[in-house]
């Protein structure tokens, strides 16, 4: 399975931690955000992965990483996106990586304390549209500042709104994304947001629209490290205290 891996943004939630680095490269416990992230896709069975950040901390991931192999990877190549033009506009620069094959897309910042293995074996069996990995929040407050999926009657999600005032469930939409290969066809008709960025939300719900969208439900915890300087600070506890990664019960 192809991974493209998002690691770029101004880091601008971690301003004062971000002044001197990608966010993505500091330390969560003992290892740096980004080895946690291309681990829990390697465990989920990506061989090949492609890394998006901005040029001027490439140098500083290949110093990380290496060409991937010591993490279990066939191949790790890297791209650079020029400018902040939104999560969708950074997936579409894996095109030619993906070379006509489904990927599997994951913000860097995203730690998980099991594994999602079980979602890309699903979408490898049937990799049409695409496949989402929801996590129930415990706090309703919390999901003011996610994405969060709405359900009809039958559970099937007929919408993802951003940041809402009322929150029509409990369920956040995390950072790992399943796609077919025409993803970056529908990229490409993706309109500008307000603040002029492509957003994967306009992305997913382009999926929904058209009936060809999946979901799972992600047991344990699930943290965005790169939300906010306690966030960060609380995903990294959590880690010290319980590990990530770990195979899902």
């Amino acid at each position: 399975m192809r991974g493209i891996l998002l690691a770029g943004g101004t880091g601008s939630r971690l301003q004062r931690l971000t002044r001197i680095t990608n966010k993505h490269l500091l330390p969560i416990y003992d290892r740096s955000m980004v080895e946690w992230a291309v681990e829990s896709l390697v465990a989920a069975g990506v061989t090949e992965l492609l890394l998006v950040t901005g040029g001027e901390h490439i140098g500083s991931f290949l110093r990380v990483l290496g060409d991937g192999s010591s993490y279990g990877l066939e191949n790790l190549s890297f791209s650079v996106q020029e400018q902040a033009g939104g999560i969708a506009e950074a997936l579409g620069l894996g095109e030619r990586f993906a070379d006509g094959q489904p990927v599997v897309v994951m913000l860097a910042d995203n730690i998980f304390e099991q594994t999602f293995k079980a979602t890309i074996d699903a979408f490898r069996e049937n990799p049409v549209g695409c496949r989402l990995v929801l996590c129930e929040m415990e706090d309703p407050a919390h999901l003011s500042h996610l994405g969060v999926a709405a359900f009809d009657e039958n559970r099937s999600i007929v919408s993802i709104i951003e940041k809402p005032s009322d929150p029509p469930s409990p369920y956040a939409v995390t950072g790992v994304y399943c796609y077919s290969a025409d993803v970056f066809d529908v990229v490409k008709t993706l309109e500008p947001s307000a603040r002029g960025e492509l957003e994967v939300t306009d992305l997913n719900n382009h999926y929904i629209s058209t009936g060809h969208v999946a979901y799972d439900v992600q047991p344990g915890f699930w943290g965005d490290a790169g939300e906010s300087i306690d966030a960060y600070q609380q995903v990294g506890e959590y880690v010290a205290r319980h590990g990530a990664n770990h195979p899902a019960i």
